[in-house]
């Protein structure tokens, strides 16, 4: 059940990339999915056997939804005459644990347009993310916690 869920998480994201979701693209990203955790088999965490199927869709539905949105902010952005921009890296407080879940939260950050995970400090409690525009870093630092940071949580309990 867990391999299939996971699979079925990786198909949708790979139409949302894609931008197809045909059932020729679906299966293409069904079976490169298949043959991703295949490789990466003995490397996958135990936790992958506690995923909750209805939160780990819920998961891929906000990385749906904060991906169209911050397209849409950035590409405002880009087209006003005076971008007035505040480019910056803020350090956001991770109370993820497990090498797994950081990784995940860490490259929902970097695919979501306007933010770019950069580094996690050695003692893997401080994720440092860029943001395009970081006027409010208290503001985006809630609604990384808030979301992608909650629904991983949920997805993959302990």
């Amino acid at each position: 059940m867990t391999f299939i869920a996971v699979n079925l998480m990786l198909t949708l994201i790979w139409a949302a990339v894609s931008g197809s979701f045909s059932i020729h693209n679906l299966l293409l990203g069904f079976a490169a999915g298949a043959l991703s955790l295949w490789l990466v088999r003995e490397h996958l965490p135990a936790s992958l056997h506690r995923v909750r199927p209805v939160k780990l869709l819920l998961l891929v539905g906000l990385f749906v939804k904060e991906l169209a949105l911050s397209a849409i902010k950035v590409a405002i952005m880009v087209l006003k005459p005076d971008m007035r921009l505040k480019p910056g890296i803020f350090a956001f407080p991770l109370t993820l644990t497990r090498d797994f879940e950081i990784t995940l939260l860490a490259n929902l950050i970097t695919l979501t347009p306007g933010t770019l995970s950069v580094d996690v400090s050695e003692d893997r409690k401080t994720l440092y993310v860029h943001a395009l525009d970081c006027h409010d870093p208290a503001a985006e630092k809630r609604a990384i916690s808030s979301g992608f940071e909650r629904r991983i949580r949920e997805a993959f309990p302990l």
